[in-house]
């Protein structure tokens, strides 16, 4: 009785001792099966700012690895071998299990002892589906393209929609996966896969619900600090006054526009994008400065020659401003211009109602604004 005693204290002591996690690091014991050649398997840091390698194991023959990796915080990990790569979100005190097949052309694998690994996963099926949704609609116009001989308008425009019901599509479907996951890693990182531009209400929104978690996690802090520089001229937000100099030389301000529906053009004489852009921004200014749309110009140029020429080439018709500093220029920073061409649609309360919308979005935009009793 008394060895039975002892042996099943052995056995508990046994237990506990293997049930106490190591608090000091993560493991990740994994088996890859079907390896061929591949020996090597690398583990990656990969926040948002860097990816490195932090280190490697070798396979053994029977395809089994194991790391041990102090995390300060918890973090996006990638395995790797050869072309394969695979998601982990890890901290210290996590014992997970992977393990995989490499026959499958499909990249299939089972992970346990991470919940945010789990996330990470089910959001990467998502972008993969729309990403292959994509990847066959350029692949078909491409096809049809070079059956013809050129590209062919009348194929875009059957082709381009279908892309961008996808990329919407997408938009929601990772924005209801970021909203389930508020408190997970992996609606982080899910998150920061979205258009800032098209999407940044959301991300402000977003950056705001997070700001007390993931502290020690440089990546997630830096996201937040993006979004709390962004916010005062976000949608929805009063647009901050400011004055320049007009292109006569003279002072323009944003007050001078009051009670009126104006857009704010950030643009540049060196910017194709926004170059190509101009030809619409002019027809819809024709098309709608009677209904009460003003347009005011800010240039990036830092040569007033090379803005003149631009502005008579283009035939911008309206108000122009700018202090030739490139995106140093006070406006530039007031707005958080950190790419052009940028816009900010202004309504006659001084509210911002809409950011970086071009082409046909802009002319839906402007129908259905107008369209409403003023």
């Amino acid at each position: 009785m008394k060895n039975r005693i002892i042996a099943s204290g052995v056995f508990l002591l046994t237990a506990a001792l293997f049930s106490c996690k190591d608090k000091t690091a993560f493991t990740i014991s994994g088996t890859i099966k079907n390896p061929a050649s591949l020996k090597v398997v690398y583990l990656l840091e990969a926040d948002s700012t860097q990816i490195k390698v932090v280190d490697s194991t070798s396979l053994s023959e029977d395809g089994k690895f194991q790391f041990k990796h102090d995390a300060p915080y918890a973090n996006l990990y990638k395995l790797r071998t050869g072309d394969n790569v695979f998601d982990v979100i890890a901290k210290n005190g996590d014992g997970i299990e992977f393990t995989t097949d490499l026959k499958d052309n499909a990249h299939a694998y089972t992970i346990s002892g991470s919940d945010d690994s789990d996330k990470i996963k089910e959001f990467n099926k998502i972008s993969n589906f729309y990403g292959d949704k994509n990847n066959k609609v350029v692949a078909e116009y491409q096809e049809k393209s070079q059956a013809l001989g050129k590209q062919s308008d009348s194929l875009l425009k059957v082709y381009m929609p279908v892309f961008q019901k996808n990329m919407a599509d997408y938009g929601n479907a990772v924005i209801k996966f970021v909203n389930d996951n508020k408190k997970s890693l992996a609606g982080f990182y899910a998150a920061t896969s979205l258009d800032v531009y098209k999407y940044e209400p959301q991300l402000v929104a977003y950056a705001d619900e997070i700001k007390d978690d993931f502290k020690d996690n440089p990546a997630v802090q830096q996201f937040i600090k993006q979004m709390e520089k962004a916010k005062p001229v976000s949608v929805g937000h009063k647009a901050p006054d400011f004055t320049t100099a007009g292109i006569d030389g003279k002072p323009v301000k944003l007050s001078d526009f009051k009670g009126k529906y104006v857009m704010i053009d950030f643009w540049a004489s060196w910017c194709m994008p926004c170059r190509q852009e101009n030809p619409n921004v002019v027809k819809q200014y024709n098309t709608f400065k009677s209904k009460g749309f003003n347009i005011l110009g800010i240039s990036l140029d830092k040569e007033q020659a090379a803005w003149q020429k631009a502005v008579n080439d283009d035939k911008l018709t309206w108000a122009h401003g700018s202090d030739l500093k490139g995106f140093e220029g006070a406006t530039e920073q007031l707005y958080h211009i950190e790419a052009i061409p940028s816009n900010f649609i202004i309504d006659p309360q001084g509210n911002i109602i809409a950011k970086n919308i071009t082409g046909a979005d802009l002319e839906a935009f402007l129908n259905k604004t107008f369209s409403k009793p003023q």
